[in-house]
């Protein structure tokens, strides 16, 4: 059965610029210091956390690039999968802490 999204389709991300080539070329730069170039962070430490948003955000093509970046400047399964516990505990407690507003409206109503 064909997905919605596929691994082979990664590549065709460029496509998204062919009729505003000038703003995709903005994107890219942007895109492309602020994940992998060298800073405050190194390209490991901006692939763990491209990692950890791409799990956040839920996008199969993030996680596939994040993954073989992560590989590639010196990441391993053990600090993706701390990053995959770290995003689900993250995700979890914004949860949880919503639970806040519901006891202050069963408050409120109980008065």
């Amino acid at each position: 059965m064909a997905h919605y999204y596929e691994s082979k389709d990664l590549p065709k991300f460029s496509h998204v610029g062919k009729n505003q080539n000038h703003l995709w070329k903005k994107f890219l730069s942007w895109y492309t210091e602020a994940t992998a170039a060298e800073g405050a962070l190194t390209k490991r430490e901006k692939s763990l956390i491209g990692l950890a948003v791409a799990h956040t955000v839920q996008c199969p093509y993030c996680i596939d690039a994040f993954t073989n970046q992560c590989l590639e400047t010196g990441g391993n399964l053990d600090q993706m999968t701390e990053v995959m516990h770290v995003t689900a505990a993250v995700r979890g407690g914004a949860s949880l802490v919503h639970g806040v507003q519901c006891r202050n409206v069963v408050e409120k109503l109980s008065m």
